[in-house]
């Protein structure tokens, strides 16, 4: 991924506009990373893919309800702090 500095980014914002319907752009401040500029179709399939993965959940946590598979709920979000829920 292309690196520029915030400054760079600022004074080159067209040619990064251009330069970004290619690949993402890293954008760093002070030497760190602090944004990611991408281009609107690549946005709009990451987020067609967090809608679709949503739905999916949802459709496996009705299917499981329906099944009778269901924990206790503070086992839930105990496993939902620690990560280990799925």
């Amino acid at each position: 991924m292309q690196v520029l500095s915030a400054n760079d980014a600022k004074t080159q914002f067209g040619d990064m506009l251009m330069r970004v319907q290619r690949a993402p752009i890293q954008i760093n401040k002070n030497g760190k990373p602090v944004a990611v500029v991408i281009s609107v179709e690549e946005y709009e399939t990451m987020e067609a893919l967090k809608l679709r993965l949503l739905q999916s959940k949802a459709t496996k946590a009705k299917d499981d309800i329906r099944d009778g598979h269901t924990i206790d709920g503070g086992q839930f979000f105990d496993e939902l702090e620690t990560g280990k829920y799925d």
